[in-house]
């Protein structure tokens, strides 16, 4: 990777990738691209509706990239209110960047995520290869997503690359929509009131992954040798199974006052249901490298540090 076009810029992954890529590879190489900016950017930014083909050519073009990261979607539970705008979004805006890919020849990366799965699926250590029937229109769009990855790949040897994320902690941006982003509000709560209220229900387990580790995860496998790549898109990769109680008994060591209440968000609490407990990332170990270095200690520690500051 020489000079990147992210879409998605202004979301949850895209705002901190962006400041990560642009430390590692100089700011004027990085392009973020979105419906929206920030007021202050440190490097080349692009306005890029993803449903706009020759949009996202046009600043991929201009910028003389080499790689799209491709992240612009709706997440599940947004996606599942409003499900004709999730796949048009999602799967249009995906189909529109690889064509931009397999026109100029470029390296791709797109997130998949345990939303892929569904309710059929073995919940604990998911393989890599494993039955795959989601129920909800996010998990739809990402499996096809995938497998389009993979059509990009085959037919028109486009270097794709992919990983399925598990729920993302991070305290830089709000949560966005996701199922899994109560183990973010929790630690915002934690710090204003020392107490939170969790849509999901307690023993409800869920892979996470801290957002620095899924950063390194995208750069290390975008650096792989493309020969030691058997499985491209998606990868499973994971850091901490955990269910609300777990992030309360850790944020208790440093705020022993914390109460954890619930109010069930049926929605949610079924579309986390249908998710797996715990994926195998053997595949993405062996292949190239990964290994997260969060558990849910050093994760609370960080959060609560970094929020209390």
């Amino acid at each position: 990777m020489k000079k990147i076009l992210v879409t998605g810029a202004m979301g949850q992954i895209g705002s901190e990738l962006v400041s990560t890529l642009r430390k590692q590879y100089g700011a004027s190489n990085v392009v973020g691209s979105d419906l929206w900016q920030k007021d202050a950017e440190d490097g080349p930014f692009e306005m890029v509706d993803v449903t706009d083909e020759k949009a996202i050519y046009e600043a991929a073009k201009k910028h003389n990239v080499d790689t799209i990261m491709h992240l612009a979607a709706l997440l599940s539970a947004k996606a599942e209110a409003a499900p004709r705008l999730a796949w048009d979004l999602n799967m249009g805006g995906l189909m529109n960047a690889l064509e931009v890919a397999r026109e100029l020849d470029l390296q791709f990366f797109t997130p998949s995520s345990i939303g892929a799965f569904g309710p059929t699926t073995p919940k604990q250590k998911t393989p890599q290869e494993t039955i795959m029937r989601p129920t909800t229109m996010y998990g739809v769009n990402k499996v096809a997503g995938e497998l389009l990855c993979d059509y990009y790949y085959y037919r028109y040897g486009v270097d794709t690359r992919g990983v399925r994320y598990p729920g993302l902690i991070s305290y830089v941006t709000p949560p966005g929509g996701g199922t899994t982003d109560y183990a973010v509000e929790i630690y915002y709560e934690a710090v204003k009131n020392k107490q939170y209220t969790s849509y999901i229900a307690a023993g409800t387990y869920m892979d996470m992954m801290y957002m620095p580790d899924a950063l390194n995860a995208i750069i290390q496998l975008m650096e792989a040798d493309p020969d030691k790549l058997v499985h491209r898109n998606a990868y499973n990769i994971s850091a901490i199974s955990a269910a609300p109680e777990d992030f309360a008994e850790a944020i208790r060591k440093h705020i022993p006052a914390f109460k954890l209440a619930y109010e069930v968000d049926s929605v949610r609490q079924q579309i986390a249901e249908s998710w797996p407990d715990h994926l195998d990332s053997t595949a993405a170990a062996e292949e190239w490298g990964f290994k997260a270095a969060y558990d849910i200690d050093r994760v609370t520690a960080d959060m609560l540090g970094k929020l209390q500051e």
